[in-house]
């Protein structure tokens, strides 16, 4: 028998050659398979391309939507397991579910992504980035990626992408909807959603529970923080979404939501570790319609996070963003749109290590332009932002995409844009960053990013392709190096390195008879430019391959996911062989408004890591029943 590294890489390279085989296949077949009556969804609004509203089939940049029916699939783990399977990203995890996660937007660090709940920014100020394990599922209506660089839309961080989720809005009569489930690794779930509405008023009200006495995931037997117990955790999570209209063309919207995590880790062979992190979000909003051709949108919110260690590593950092906008859209008819940003955001970070009496703070103002033009078969996409932040100054930044339909289901896009991220209130002031007061010692610059990119896709009948290559430059990226700039001896933070990340992403799906298939492959080559070493913890290959059928009242489904290998240290000394899991769901009507769901994940319980002396979960099973009225 193969050494399990071998198999592994053989089940991600056999998955990376057999997915465009299933591209090929898929398209040569479109001719003898008759279209089903919906797929690719072309004509779904969004809103996360532009910040207002279009159809997808318009919008010129490589945008993806996931939606509730995909997300209730998913039956486990967070947002970061879902985003997974998205064509352009990746993530790593130090252990199982509410352990440190990251999420890499086509190669770029988890802190280059802008999470947006409802519009409301989820960020760090420490390390820098959201906490993608404290972001549940059961709270998510649906989600909007945004891959590429868009500070010309959203500001400071949006050098990878944006991620934008949507929590559930009420509509209809009163309903309950309800879900409770169970499995192996001591796991329980249970969630209750009521909602409804009208066209004055409606409501979304969530609560849920998720916890699990996990497995032992730090394998690292040597090290003195060591402890052979379960990594268990516990999460609570509840929102509240209100809207109505105040009076004609006025709709006034409310948002609250909490999340909160305990999980558990090792810091000490003897101590029952916690990590414990907190997410809330707040917004009230309201919606105006002036005329046929002008609205706007007014907006104010806070969000903060809260990330605290104990009993043996004690450590506390809490960050709070509130912001400010307000957003018009003139639509001088069908086809042109000018679309106005006045915004402000405020940060506030309390950590010990900070210099500043172990608390910091900031404001960036910016303004904002764009117009959008729907001409036929042509569409064109313009933004420019100007950012000015208390500490460094004024940022410009833009970008420019287009898109042209040549007919027969074909369509090209081009966009080049540039974005930046503002260095953390961590990073600049702790003693970790730089000490101004040292002779020839400057203050940390904001990490930028110039990126081109070209996209082909065709979508006929019940079958979907699309290719996108990209090249982004990353430049004074901050990175922790060697003690002599700043008051800490271990370490400091320095503008000084630099990483190009380039590469192509393919997806598609096909309706082959009672199957449909719908696959990824992503080719990477993230690099720092300096030493032309690839970054830590990306793989240069990877991808999905979905199938799923309906059989007696049976839905199946069947997931595989394949990964080249990767490098846990910037050197590329430390080798993390490459994967292949297979994961199953299976979803069967019992009764009106009833549904029952199995799922097992990594189906062959193979052992793998994406951080260095961190498992991942094993063959995991878990099963639900939930109720979900018919409207």
């Amino acid at each position: 028998m193969l050494p399990f590294v071998s198999r592994a890489r053989l089940a991600a390279r056999s998955l990376l050659v057999l997915t465009p085989i299933a591209f090929a296949s898929a398209v040569s077949a479109q001719s003898a398979q008759s279209a089903p009556s919906s797929t690719t969804r072309l004509d779904e609004v969004t809103v996360t391309g532009t910040r207002s509203p279009m159809k997808l089939s318009d919008v010129a940049a490589d945008l993806t939507v996931i939606d509730r029916d995909t997300i209730e699939r998913q039956g486990l783990g967070n947002i970061a397991a879902l985003l997974r399977n998205v064509a352009g990203l990746q993530m790593t995890s130090n252990g199982g579910p509410g352990n440190t996660t990251s999420v890499f937007v086509r190669g770029a660090e988890t802190r280059h992504t802008v999470v947006l709940i409802d519009g409301v920014r989820i960020d760090g100020q420490s390390t820098g980035g959201a906490r993608w394990e404290n972001l549940p599922l059961s709270l998510i209506e649906r989600v909007e990626v945004l891959k590429g660089p868009a500070s010309a839309l959203y500001g400071s961080d949006a050098i990878g992408g944006v991620v934008q989720i949507f929590t559930r809005q009420g509509s209809g009569p009163a309903r309950w909807e309800f879900g409770v489930g169970g499995g192996n690794l001591g796991q329980a779930k249970a969630d209750v959603v009521l909602s409804g509405g009208s066209a004055v008023f409606d409501y979304a009200a969530s609560l849920a529970v998720d916890r699990g006495t996990g497995f032992n995931a730090y394998t690292r037997t040597e090290n003195k923080s060591y402890n052979p117990d379960r990594d268990g955790w516990r999460n609570y999570n509840g929102s509240l979404r209100l809207g109505g209209r105040v009076a004609e063309g006025q709709r006034l919207e409310f948002l609250g939501l909490k999340s909160r995590s305990d999980v558990g880790y090792d810091a000490g062979k003897n101590a029952d570790d916690r990590g414990i992190t907190e997410t809330l979000a707040a917004k009230l909003s309201l919606k105006s319609t002036w005329s046929q051709a002008l609205s706007s949108q007014l907006s104010v919110g806070q969000s903060e996070e809260n990330y605290e260690t104990r009993p043996s590593a004690p450590y506390l950092s809490r960050t709070r963003i509130r912001s400010a906008s307000l957003l018009g859209f003139y639509k001088f008819n069908d086809q042109h749109q000018l679309n106005g940003v006045l915004e402000r955001r405020e940060d506030r970070l309390a950590n010990a290590e900070l210099i500043a009496g172990g608390k910091d703070t900031r404001s960036q103002n910016a303004i904002g332009l764009s117009y959008l033009a729907t001409l036929d078969a042509f569409s064109l996409q313009a933004h420019g932002r100007h950012d000015d932040d208390s500490e460094f100054g004024g940022i410009d930044t833009g970008s420019l995409a287009a898109g042209y339909k040549l007919g027969g289901g074909w369509r090209v896009t081009a966009s080049a844009g540039n974005a930046f991220r503002a260095p953390t209130l961590y990073q600049r002031g702790s003693i970790y960053g730089p000490d101004t007061a040292k002779p020839g010692v400057e203050a940390l610059r904001p990490e930028r990013a110039h990126n081109r990119e070209a996209g082909l896709a065709w979508s006929q009948g019940g079958f979907d392709l699309a290719l996108t290559t990209f090249h982004n430059r990353v430049t004074d990226l901050i990175a922790f190096g060697a003690a002599g700039t700043c008051r800490a001896t271990l370490g400091c933070y320095t503008n000084v390195a630099r990483a190009l990340l380039k590469g192509t992403s393919l997806k598609g799906g096909a309706q082959l008879g009672p199957v449909r298939l719908s696959a990824t492959v992503d080719f990477l080559d993230p690099t720092d430019a300096r030493t032309g070493l690839v970054l830590q913890r990306r793989a240069k290959r990877f991808g999905t391959l979905r199938a799923e059928t309906a059989l007696s009242a049976w839905t199946l489904g069947a997931n595989l996911v394949g990964s080249d290998q990767r490098f846990d240290d910037a050197a590329n000394k430390t080798r993390l062989a490459g994967y292949g899991l297979l994961n199953l769901d299976a979803q069967r009507a019992l009764a009106k408004d009833w549904r029952l769901q199995l799922n097992v994940d990594n189906a062959f319980n193979r052992a793998y890591q994406t951080a260095n002396y961190y498992q991942q979960a094993p063959r995991t099973w878990f099963v639900s029943l939930r109720y979900t009225p018919s409207l």
